[in-house]
């Protein structure tokens, strides 16, 4: 923290290259995301080995934990998604989503990230503080809105939600382009309020850094863990969201077009089998 008391505030809106490998430029947020992704797997191994522990044996309380996120997140997705197989092939996006946000989010406000410079750009900055990463992830929810749209409706059933004719459903029409609308609106505003959130996270510890100076120390406690708790909310906003918005997919607007059985999606039936009841 002293580090960053005395280093000037160094505020930019997009990630900073640092250096070239060839065509390819590393930014500041991609050095401290291949951090990220270290951690993040490291963490997942280690709860993994866990895991497959013998029954009765007491687990760490870091591998205690994430097994407790992940059957809480994972007992979500079914809240969201009554049909269990559905919810258990669509779980994963979702839950690994949860899992990279926090874990880049916390990354990017470790007291390290924004001091430490190379010439004169900082050396790391949060992945999560990277307008590219949150637009990425906003793209993946969508994505995967579609494919299992497609998957329920049928191509051209996914089509009729959006196109429908205005002469002989006027009213299907306009809620279709409504619909389009929508799904733009839900683009945009998962990758902005993510990246607006970030990223006004990391401009207040600094100015807070900044401001008071050596008693940084004291100062940013309180700051670094209202953070830690904020970036908990965001990665379970978009959690939500994802799951939500997936789930939204499935229905069907209008009287001509009833979603089929979700059962009739492709499903390991062997696990679903032996998963308890």
């Amino acid at each position: 923290m002293m580090y960053v008391a005395e280093a000037a505030p160094h505020i930019s809106i997009a990630a900073e290259p640092l250096f070239h490998i060839g065509p390819f430029a590393l930014s500041n947020s991609g050095l401290l995301g291949i951090l990220g992704y270290i951690v993040l797997i490291g963490l997942l191994i280690y709860a993994a080995r866990w895991a497959q522990a013998p029954s009765g044996s007491r687990r760490p309380l870091l591998a205690a934990l994430i097994a407790w996120g992940y059957e809480t997140l994972y007992a979500t997705v079914q809240q969201i998604i009554p049909d269990r197989r559905l919810a258990r092939q669509l779980a994963p996006l979702p839950i690994t989503i949860f899992l990279f946000i926090i874990v880049q989010y916390w990354m990017g406000i470790l007291p390290f990230v924004g001091p430490i410079t190379w010439g004169g750009v900082p050396l790391f900055r949060g992945l999560a503080a990277d307008l590219n990463t949150t637009f990425a992830l906003a793209i993946v929810t969508m994505v995967a809105v579609q494919i299992y749209a497609i998957k329920i409706h049928g191509f051209f059933g996914n089509i009729g939600r959006y196109l429908r004719n205005p002469f002989t459903d006027p009213a299907g029409a306009f809620e279709g382009i409504l619909e389009l609308i929508a799904e733009f609106s839900r683009l945009v505003g998962l990758s902005f309020r993510l990246f607006g959130n970030v990223f006004a996270g990391e401009v207040l510890l600094v100015i807070i850094a900044f401001l008071t100076k050596y008693a940084a120390t004291v100062a940013l406690v309180p700051f670094y863990i209202f953070e830690l708790f904020i970036g908990s909310i965001q990665a379970y906003i978009f959690f939500m969201l994802t799951t939500v918005f997936i789930s939204l997919g499935f229905a069907s607007h209008g009287d001509g077009h009833a979603a089929p059985d979700p059962a009739h999606l492709p499903t390991d039936t062997s696990a679903a089998a032996n998963e308890p009841s």
